[in-house]
């Protein structure tokens, strides 16, 4: 029975779309598949692995029956996406054993997986509920997530914080080494006030799909769930538990010794010092004197480099050491030309901005060299 025709486009979109959640090992068979059932012309593509839901939907289903089943997620894509052309026309059939993708003179024999065993995931109670743009979030996302914990043992780290207060949305990460927050300068329609934890893979999916339009994203928010929906995509989300870090006590509030550098400047005089930088701990050392920013680099071969920029700065001098990594996550993260930083001393955190800007904050602990 067929029950999809259309070009190899117009079923290769919807796959990548779900696809993306789907790994190569997984504890149950099934999670490697993705879920496919037609109801007229219309045919959903679910995925899953247990922590994530994706589903989205096409109008490229054909014949009358409806019908229902799941299919290898790798080696369907892997195959439509091997095939010549975009515009070359597919179909997918399915008897009761094996499903058949057609294209052409070409014929492919798939492996089906009952559709009643897929482990859906039941969508919760919502209790906060508010629309945004979708460009909005994914900036918020992108502006944040390079400062989010990989495998922390403290694991409420590895995700993303986010605040609704105010009428606004803020999101926050941090890996105890730095901290990322940003602010939305739009208001959304919902007065309460609420902190969620984002898991670490929901966060990089999401930044993968969401659109760079002004188009409404529906964001709902539950007790162990959180639901965005924008175009055809339904993204359902477990949330992290967890009690996040106090990250406004983290933002320091009295550094006074601020300078102005060129951003692009910056990022080149750290990517030469770092070649010469010790290689396990990657860190740079600053002296900041009145008009000059010298970066220094050492590592155990005894090589050393020197960068010197000029800033404005004339206050006393400072000698403090930096994670170059940490450094060029931002910057790199950054599109206006200028940067401010702002200290304390030596020891205490250093606060990266943008000038005229108070929306992004980028907070980075000091390192010994």
């Amino acid at each position: 029975m067929q029950f999809i025709k259309c070009t190899r486009e117009a079923l290769l979109k919807p796959l990548q779309m779900v696809g993306g959640i789907v790994e190569g090992r997984q504890t149950l068979a099934i999670l490697a598949n993705i879920l496919l059932k037609k109801e007229g012309d219309r045919v959903s593509f679910t995925a899953t692995d247990l922590e994530i839901q994706i589903r989205t939907s096409s109008n490229i289903g054909c014949g009358e029956e409806d019908c229902k089943t799941t299919l290898p997620a790798a080696k369907l894509l892997a195959l439509l996406s091997a095939l010549p052309s975009a515009s070359t026309e597919v179909t997918l059939s399915q008897d009761e054993r094996k499903a058949v993708l057609s294209a052409g003179n070409s014929r492919y024999l798939l492996a089906q997986l009952p559709a009643e065993d897929y482990p859906e995931l039941n969508i919760g109670e919502m209790t906060t509920s508010f629309k945004m743009p979708a460009q909005n979030l994914k900036h918020l996302f992108h502006m944040v997530h390079f400062a989010m914990a990989q495998q922390d043992i403290r694991y409420y780290l590895n995700g993303m914080l986010i605040v609704i207060q105010d009428h606004k949305v803020r999101a926050v990460a941090t890996d105890g080494h730095r901290l990322a927050c940003c602010d939305d300068n739009s208001e959304i329609d919902f007065d309460g006030s609420v902190e969620v934890i984002l898991p670490r893979k929901s966060v990089q999916q999401l930044m993968k799909l969401l659109p760079d339009n002004d188009s409404e994203v529906l964001v709902e928010i539950g007790k162990s769930q959180a639901r965005f929906v924008f175009g055809e995509i339904d993204f359902l989300t477990k949330l992290v538990e967890g009690k996040f870090p106090d990250y406004k006590r983290v933002i320091p509030q009295g550094n006074d010794k601020i300078f102005l550098v060129n951003r692009e400047e910056l990022i080149g005089a750290l990517r030469r010092a770092a070649i010469l930088a010790n290689e396990k701990f990657k860190g740079l050392r600053w002296i900041i004197t009145p008009g000059t920013l010298s970066i220094q680099s050492t590592n155990s071969e005894m090589e050393e480099a020197e960068e010197k920029i000029a800033i404005n700065y004339d206050g006393p001098e400072l000698d403090v050491g930096f994670n170059v990594v940490y450094l060029l996550d931002a910057l790199t993260n950054l599109k206006n030309s200028e940067v401010r930083f702002s200290l304390s001393s030596a020891q205490g955190a250093t606060l990266l901005t943008m000038p005229d800007n108070e929306l992004f904050r980028y907070v980075l602990m000091p390192m010994r060299i």
